[in-house]
């Protein structure tokens, strides 16, 4: 009997591309790695190639299984920073569609929506004074990649 080791993990359809994003996206996060690489034949698809990995400890599978399905914008992966060398890390490594970038969203190049959040956006968010959270909301609504010391002095008044 298998044994699960997380309840959730996330799994991404992609046309031909699941082994080079899932070797991609394990170059850019640490603790990351590549756990099977298997390839089903004669599925309804053709031959598809199936990848567990995962991403900062995070289990992911991946499946390329043909141009059915497409990623948009609905499902997005939060990445979580703790400075803005990290944000700008993530941004430079993620980000491909410039028309994408908006409010700390991007689109990688396989069609990913990534958010790059700095910890602190949850304790500015759940802030009960209504002239902080508009504050902060005005800033981060004209923003492309968040600027964290921006935010900071939206959420200070200053």
């Amino acid at each position: 009997m298998a044994v699960v080791k997380q309840k959730i993990v996330p799994h991404l359809w992609f046309d031909r591309e699941a082994k080079e994003a899932a070797h991609f996206y394990c170059s850019v996060f640490p603790d990351s790695g590549i756990t099977s690489i298997n390839t089903l034949h004669d599925t309804p698809s053709g031959d598809c190639d199936v990848v567990s990995f995962t991403l900062s400890g995070q289990p992911f599978m991946a499946i390329s299984a043909g141009p059915l399905f497409r990623f948009n914008e609905s499902i997005s992966f939060m990445v979580y920073c703790e400075a803005q060398e990290e944000i700008d890390y993530y941004w430079e490594k993620l980000s491909a569609v410039p028309e994408a970038e908006q409010c700390g969203w991007l689109k990688d190049k396989y069609g990913l929506s990534w958010q790059i959040v700095p910890i602190v956006m949850d304790k500015m968010m759940q802030d009960q004074d209504p002239a902080r959270l508009a504050r902060v909301t005005q800033a981060f609504l004209k923003m492309k990649k968040f600027n964290l010391d921006a935010l900071q002095r939206a959420y200070d008044g200053k």
